[in-house]
């Protein structure tokens, strides 16, 4: 057996048996040689070369053979016609290997619009509220249910809740752009949930939100189909809530409730306020936290809160921060005195001012000095080249410190 070296592609040749041309490994085609495997070799009747006979006649004399039936016919022919050709073959056409015969592929379907495949599934019959009828008023309240314990598979495919809700997330999906994929996820959550509903049932946002992750299905769509059929209640707590609660720990009890008005009314509105967005309100009340948080050690109101108190505080601030301090401050003072919460504004007349910027001032020489010694390398000396030609300034009367012999040092 002929070993060839690591790496070696053999290139493209023609079979042994049924002389077909192409790319395969070895001296035969995969179809001779499945074909040898399962038939004895001996002088074939038509071509005379010793080769897998079947009924007496080699592989490639049986391929000419279909080929004349189907060229006769139109159409791929069964056995039988082709064995009653093969004494007729008195020559061979060449062909490619797996190109000389193909079945015929299955029918597909085509609909108008020129689709391939199987025909679309036909959308849900209509449904609507199915009729409660007679029913025994329930004696207790809602007993919270339990999704977890329900499988896919014990599923109430049959329930007319389920009916009516594959409808209208028919509707939905039509209207809003769902996916096939989303449309068919939204199916299986609402089977889950749906199973056992009776009339008079709610399903809660708390009772679903966890059994539908875990089976990775969209709980966003399943409460918009939910909430479309009015059995939906959310009772989850809003992301809102649970800042607001964190960010006003550690301040004084009045503080803390002024405080705690005031961020609702920002994020809510009022009678002469509109709401302001959600990330507004995290930076307002994230800015007066700091202030606040130091005023609760010794006050426990807003009103306790003087005009030296302010000045002190935004002393120890600067740029920026003072800026954005003092404008969230006066809202929060402002809002106060406006409700009756205290009796004088302390942030009326400081002015909130413009942000301080840091002056530009030039290197002296021993920094420019110190700078080129740093540079050793030639890649450093360029940079440094290149920073001092684009920092320059023309001076108005007299040479800058980074002058034009610095510059030529750098360079060197």
């Amino acid at each position: 057996m002929a070993r060839f070296p690591k790496g070696y592609v053999k290139p493209t040749d023609s079979c042994d048996s049924c002389l077909a041309w192409g790319n395969f490994s070895g001296r035969l085609c995969p179809t001779c040689y499945m074909f040898g495997r399962g038939h004895d070799a001996a002088a074939c009747t038509g071509c005379r070369r010793v080769q897998p006979l079947k009924w007496n006649y080699c592989r490639l004399c049986w391929c000419q053979a279909r080929l004349s039936a189907k060229a006769v016919v139109g159409q791929p022919t069964d056995e039988t016609d082709v064995r009653d050709r093969l004494a007729a073959v008195r020559h061979h056409q060449l062909f490619f290997v797996g190109m000389h015969y193909r079945r015929r592929p299955t029918p597909t379907f085509r609909t108008r619009g020129g689709r391939r495949g199987a025909p679309r599934k036909p959308p849900p019959a209509p449904a609507w509220h199915p009729d409660p009828g007679w029913q025994q008023l329930p004696l207790f309240a809602q007993i919270p249910r339990d999704y977890s314990r329900l499988a896919l598979a014990d599923a109430d495919l049959t329930s007319p809740w389920l009916a009516w809700a594959k409808y209208l997330a028919h509707r939905l999906a039509e209207t809003r752009g769902w996916g096939r994929n989303i449309r068919f996820a939204v199916n299986r959550g609402l089977a889950l949930v749906l199973t056992g509903h009776v009339e008079g049932d709610v399903i809660r946002h708390t009772e679903i939100f966890t059994p539908l992750r875990a089976l990775d299905l969209p709980v966003g769509h399943t409460v918009t189909v939910l909430d479309e059929m009015g059995i939906f209640e959310d009772d989850s707590e809003p992301s809102f809530e649970r800042w607001l609660a964190k960010r006003l720990e550690g301040l004084a009890p009045g503080i803390r409730s002024e405080a705690e008005r005031w961020t609702r009314v920002l994020h809510d509105g009022g009678p002469r306020s509109l709401p302001r967005r959600e990330g507004t309100v995290w930076l307002y009340l994230n800015r007066v936290r700091p202030a606040l948080l130091e005023w609760s050690n010794p006050y426990d109101h807003l009103r306790e809160v003087t005009r030296d108190d302010v000045l002190t505080y935004i002393k120890t601030l600067h740029g920026h921060q003072r800026h954005d301090q003092l404008v969230a401050l006066r809202s929060l003072f402002t809002w106060a005195k406006q409700n009756g919460l205290i009796f004088r504004n302390p942030t009326s007349r400081i002015k909130v001012g413009q942000y301080e910027y840091a002056v530009l001032q030039p290197l002296v020489p021993e920094q420019v000095d110190r700078s080129v010694a740093a540079a050793t390398t030639p890649a450093t000396r360029l940079i440094l080249a290149l920073a001092a030609v684009h920092a320059a300034r023309v001076p108005p009367r007299s040479p800058t410190s980074c002058s034009t012999t610095s510059i030529s040092a750098i360079a060197g």
